[in-house]
């Protein structure tokens, strides 16, 4: 450990921040265990303690995996629920998942949606175009300001939800990402109004030194009139 440390020390084209970033890579022991293992990035561990926690994934269930870059959620996803069952999208290309359909895209556009669904309905024995599980990992890019980016991130959340309330089979769950010290009231209402159990879960992976945590909602109940 001494010996990287001396190395990143000599590099003058990086910046402190950027020093600092690379130094908690190399102390980070899930860093080393998502190498080991194969999974495409230590984030895989979240979800994998999520679903140990509140046992989401079965074989057979359908996922949309919102914001999925470098693919760790969506390598856990199809790894339980089976190839073809997942549907991903992010801003960014990743490499190919073996079962996963994946597309660049914002899902916030008007089109996202629909091309969300469409592929949903690829799925033999899923002509409704709907899905069990909708899951989020991502976060907006910070400012540094704490309310700024609590506010992002919350707005981001909400689009994922008001998505996941459109194509969520009845019964399905929801993961989402906040940060935690900010108001999450009335996204907590919205939840609670669509699902019977809403839970907070901080995974023991999640770094110590982030606020991040993640919203668990189960049981999704579909409004009569939609």
């Amino acid at each position: 450990m001494p010996q990287k440390f001396q190395r990143l020390k000599k590099s003058k084209k990086l910046t402190k921040s950027s020093q600092k970033w690379l130094l908690r890579q190399i102390n980070d022991p899930y860093v080393e265990r998502a190498k080991a293992e194969g999974w495409r990035s230590r984030a895989a561990f979240k979800i994998i303690e999520i679903d140990q926690k509140f046992k989401l994934f079965k074989k057979g269930k359908i996922v949309v995996d919102l914001g999925a870059a470098p693919g760790g959620w969506s390598q856990y996803a199809v790894k339980k629920a089976g190839e073809g069952n997942v549907v991903a999208i992010d801003l960014l290309e990743i490499d190919t998942l073996a079962g996963v359909n994946f597309f660049v895209g914002d899902f916030m556009t008007p089109e996202a949606p629909q091309k969300i669904i469409e592929l949903l309905k690829t799925i033999s024995y899923n002509k409704n175009g709907k899905c069990d599980i909708v899951m989020s990992d991502m976060a907006a890019n910070t400012t540094g300001d704490h309310t700024t980016d609590h506010l992002r991130i919350i707005a981001l959340l909400e689009e994922a939800l008001t998505l996941g309330t459109e194509i969520l089979k009845e019964g399905g769950s929801f993961v989402g990402k906040v940060f935690q010290g900010g108001s999450s009231d009335e996204i907590l209402k919205k939840l609670r109004t669509s699902f019977s159990s809403v839970k907070y879960f901080k995974p023991d992976s999640s770094r110590k030194d982030s606020s991040e945590t993640y919203l668990v909602a189960m049981g999704f109940r579909r409004p009569e009139n939609t």
